[in-house]
């Protein structure tokens, strides 16, 4: 029987309303990543990107809009030693042709006053606007002009900050190397990103081979305390890593392997419970005739598993494979306890530079390297969401 309109409506109105609410922390990181680094902290907040063109010494430039005056002001230059200076000042303390300044002498604040010309009238509502250079704290360069601007003469648009991503892959600096003759310097992003990679690819192929093996054995051939033994190996999942993290910190410590990317793939090549579980349920549905067959083909026990349960069981690996992927992708406890070098951080030890350096964290960057970070999984998840599901939907299913 089928629901009535009313209630299919209501159904799918929840399910959007629920969509919704999971899918606006990614909306919110993408909006944010492509904002200038003064609109993100913005209340109210602006929901779209935004870029301010106003003149700045003669020149239509992009800008930051620091303040809007309360008062006239006025822009004037005087001299100061062999340099002339600029300085925006309330129209009330420039009379006569001179400016009073406010100087600093010994331990207290001095009022003095020099001759200087005036730039230019800044009515009461003008901007002071400062350019906007697109480049990262630490690089050389002149100091960003500025200037006043009347709100008429500046120019909003909606338009993405682009920059944020190409200087959130430099933001953390360079990595020097060398191959043979062959000096190279990469950005740190693309270091962190190449042993991201290491860990989860051979993590992966690790994991997927070593369950799928314990997995058969425990699914597919009869052995004395086989069930004793899986669930043996079921309560190792209750054990949470906070009680074997200092073992299994003092066991790669003994094997020298602290400060390297091996304590976070080589233990993927000894199983792990949950894909073996996964993997269990799924051989199960395989059909022992199939089994069988081969063996009075001559087959042996690793030619059955390798010809006959391996080839019906890529949904199932596939689903192990994007699990320990995503898995090893996102970790982060492990890279901060085993690694000690920047240069063999992963992406997400690596983020936590974006939060420490230069005095404060640089929100925009760091929104962009982390949209950067999860590309990759969404992509993956996108093209393989067929098999995914496939293999969940059909694991613990009898034929």
């Amino acid at each position: 029987m089928k629901p009535s309109p009313p209630k299919r409506i209501a159904v799918h109105a929840l399910l959007v309303a629920g969509s919704l609410v999971f899918i606006f922390p990614f909306v919110w990181l993408i909006t944010t990543s492509l904002k200038p680094v003064e609109q993100i902290m913005k209340m109210p907040p602006d929901w779209l990107p935004r870029a301010y063109y106003a003149p700045v010494q003669g020149q239509r430039l992009k800008v930051v809009k620091e303040r809007q005056l309360d008062e006239s002001s006025v822009l004037v230059n005087y001299a100061h030693g062999n340099e002339r200076k600029r300085v925006l000042l309330p129209a009330s303390r420039y009379r006569d042709g001179q400016a009073e300044l406010e100087v600093r002498v010994a331990d207290r604040t001095e009022t003095i006053r020099v001759p200087a010309t005036i730039e230019k009238h800044a009515p009461a509502g003008s901007w002071l606007v400062r350019e906007k250079l697109e480049r990262l704290p630490q690089d050389p360069g002149p100091p960003a002009r500025w200037d006043c601007a009347p709100p008429d003469q500046i120019e909003e648009r909606i338009e993405p900050a682009w920059w944020n991503y190409r200087g959130a892959i430099r933001y953390t600096g360079y990595y020097e190397g060398r191959f043979l003759w062959w000096t190279y310097r990469v950005p740190m992003f693309l270091v962190y990103l190449r042993n991201t990679l290491v860990v989860a690819v051979l993590g992966v192929i690790g994991t997927t081979l070593s369950s799928s093996l314990a997995a058969y054995g425990f699914a597919r051939i009869p052995w004395r305390g086989r069930d004793t033994t899986f669930l043996v190996v079921l309560s190792t999942m209750m054990v949470p890593f906070a009680v074997t993290m200092v073992p299994l910190y003092g066991v790669f410590r003994a094997l020298g392997w602290i400060g390297t990317l091996k304590p976070l793939w080589v233990p993927a090549f000894f199983g792990s419970a949950f894909n073996i579980f996964l993997l269990r349920q799924f051989f199960r549905t395989i059909p022992q005739d199939l089994s069988d067959a081969a063996r009075i083909d001559g087959c042996s026990e690793w030619g059955i598993f390798w010809r006959v349960i391996l080839p019906l069981s890529k949904p199932a690996l596939a689903v192990v494979a994007l699990f320990h992927f995503m898995w090893a992708w996102n970790d982060f406890m492990g890279p901060l306890i085993f690694l000690t070098r920047q240069d063999t951080f992963t992406l997400s030890l690596g983020l936590q530079f974006y939060q420490s350096q230069h005095g404060g964290s640089e929100w925009h960057f760091l929104m962009a390297a982390s949209t950067l970070m999860i590309l990759p999984i969404v992509v993956l998840f996108f093209f393989t969401q067929r098999t995914f599901i496939q293999g969940i939907s059909t694991t613990g299913m009898k034929n």
